[in-house]
């Protein structure tokens, strides 16, 4: 994996130096280059990483601007300490999304002139945003370019894309069949009058297909398009990537295979399509013809696979199971490590997680990169160490672990705060109320199908009776051993309320609140929940959630007497379910670790 930490901030400033030369030899005023690649993922392979290439910032979500004059990222809460880090020296601005800097959008419409071009590769733009971009520049007169190649002008020794193998996944944790998968999209199809549905985005496609695959780190997707019609389907793929197993598997769900580069010409003859414009890049869809009827809707299957099948929710919790091992061994461990003296880093976290978590049945990997911030590195929302930037735990001080990772049978995603020497009453009482803001939420009842952001309300009140807030959302779906970041669902009070985004019985969402307070210390307590039943009255159905992660809260770090009774019996009762459900699996250390970790307050 490329580390663009390690390029030199004067190397980049070279960089957009030579973006704004080719910006005047072509006659255009300004350079995008989002966070996108032709999938419009948020976990990128290297080969489309050229914001992070250009910039030296690191995080899933930013688009960088230059023009002549100016170059800046624009990126959300979750990166505003990260993002000064990466980008000292460089030249380029931090522009802070969610407070009183414009869009990029709007900036561009505001200082270019009018009749300025400005350029964006088509082939990482989603319809959505090209629509948007448009409507933002047409009144100023600026033109969008959307076939001039600036980045891989200058881009010399840039990545192949990746050639990782694409295998089935395995049956025993597998519901349904492609075949019957296939029929339910093309039900939704016929009820939208669609004769074609293009499917971009990989985690719907690996999951219409049953096939696993590496292209993404930490993803377990591969790089293709597929095309429905009413009787047919194609995957569009690199062909010498697929296994012996996964041919026999596409055959036998009836999906042909044409090769990866070959989607935009298959659209020649199209009449009625049905695509996701959020998760459909403008350059895939070149060679639509004009007369097309278009229905821009949500894919199908980005609802189906959302909600999780009652065989599939099983193996979840038996994953879940093994992660509680895993993470009853590894902090057994680490506790050992620093009561005898040895010096821990937070390089040194992750190393012991994959460790503990590699012993497990079905495990493939992590599901993200850990973070493991310790004191002030844990108010980085989404920090990651690195070789030439990382802490020893020495000391005293809060240290946040947020991992997770992807087994055959299930992905998990877990933040668990660790206390490192002697911990301050100040510490112990923000860790105290970001708990009292998840159990809040943990404990809810709600209506069924009630917009999801709508939730977060519950969590984030905890807080604001302190005056305290996080920037992040509160909850995001996760997938079924695939991406860790799934939608529709979407706990945010900044999330837009739309139809699909809603809380449906099945559907799996992180419960994970937060508190930073910056140069100090980060909070942030999470589990992973799934949506079921609660009851039904006069007044409709009303669903609750399910723990589903199993992993003691550290009492050690909390203030009991800020905890009324109803969430101190939600605390005792969620740890001696952990313990009853880990304790038969566990032996030595880890026993004697979760049998102290779950003890009741």
């Amino acid at each position: 994996m490329t580390d663009f930490h390690k390029t030199p901030s004067d190397v980049r400033r070279t960089r957009v130096l030579e973006v704004r030369k080719m910006l005047a030899k072509d006659g255009l005023s300004a350079l995008i280059i989002p966070s996108a690649d032709p999938h419009m993922s948020e976990y990128l392979p290297v080969y489309w990483q050229g914001r992070a290439w250009l910039s030296g910032f690191t995080g899933s979500v930013g688009t960088l601007v230059i023009t002549q004059d100016f170059a800046g990222v624009w990126t959300d809460s979750r990166y505003w300490v990260q993002a000064p880090i990466e980008l000292d020296g460089t030249g380029i601005a931090l522009q802070k999304m969610e407070q009183a800097h414009p869009t990029y959008a709007k900036f561009l419409a505001d200082n270019l002139p009018h009749g300025a071009k400005v350029a964006i590769d088509g082939s990482v733009l989603s319809m959505t945003e090209f629509d948007n971009l448009n409507q933002a520049f047409d009144e100023h007169g600026i033109q969008l370019v959307i076939d001039a190649d600036v980045l891989g002008q200058i881009w010399q020794d840039r990545p192949s894309l990746p050639n990782a193998a694409i295998d089935v996944h395995d049956a025993a944790f597998v519901d349904a069949s492609a075949k019957q998968k296939l029929t339910q999209v093309r039900k939704v199809m016929t009820q939208k009058g669609a004769t074609h549905h293009l499917i971009s985005s990989l985690d719907d496609v690996a999951w219409l297909t049953n096939l696993r695959g590496a292209d993404v780190n930490f993803n377990p997707v591969f790089l293709s398009h597929l095309l429905i019609t009413t009787d047919t389907a194609t995957l569009f793929v690199h062909d010498d990537k697929l296994t012996d197993a996964a041919k026999s598997a596409l055959d036998a769900a009836g999906i042909d295979v044409a090769h990866y580069d070959s989607v935009a010409q298959s659209l020649d003859d199209v009449d009625a399509l049905l695509f996701d414009p959020a998760k459909v890049a403008v350059g895939t869809l070149a060679h639509l013809p004009q007369s097309a009827t278009l229905t821009k809707a949500l894919n199908p299957s980005t609802i189906l696979k959302a909600i999780k099948s009652d065989k599939e929710l099983n193996h979840v919790r038996e994953a879940m199971r093994q992660d509680g091992v895993a993470l009853c061994e590894f902090f057994a461990n680490l506790e050992d490590k620093l009561a005898q003296g040895e010096r821990v880093s937070e390089l040194d976290i992750d190393v012991m997680l994959e460790h503990a978590r590699g012993c497990q049945p079905n495990h493939v990997s992590a599901s993200f990169d850990t973070i493991a911030g310790f004191c002030a590195n844990g108010a980085i929302v989404h920090y990651r160490a690195t070789d030439e930037r990382f802490a020893y735990l020495d000391g005293n001080g809060l240290l946040l672990i947020d991992s997770g990772a992807q087994y055959k049978n299930g992905t998990t995603d877990i933040t668990r705060m660790a206390g490192i020497g002697q911990i301050s009453d100040d510490e112990k009482r923000d860790v105290t109320y970001v708990l009292k803001a998840h159990i809040a939420l943990a404990s809810a009842h709600f209506p069924k199908d009630i917009p999801s952001m709508q939730l977060d309300v519950l969590a984030r009140n905890q807080l604001w009776q302190q005056g305290l807030d996080y920037g992040h959302g509160t909850g995001h779906g996760v997938g079924y051993f695939l991406n860790v970041h799934e939608g529709p669902q979407v706990i945010s009070r900044t999330a837009p309320v739309t139809p699909e985004r809603i809380i449906s019985e099945g559907m799996i969402t992180s419960n994970e609140p937060g508190l930073y307070r910056e140069g100090k210390w980060g909070i942030r307590l999470e589990n992973l929940v799934v949506a079921v039943k609660a009851s039904q009255s006069e007044f409709g159905e009303f669903l609750k959630f399910e723990d589903l992660t199993l992993c003691p809260f550290d009492t050690r770090l909390i203030l009991p007497e800020l905890l009324n009774e109803q969430e101190k019996r939600w605390l005792n009762d969620y740890h001696k379910r952990v313990h009853d459900e880990l304790i038969g699996r566990v032996d030595g250390r880890a026993k004697a670790w979760l049998i102290k970790r779950t003890q009741a307050i």
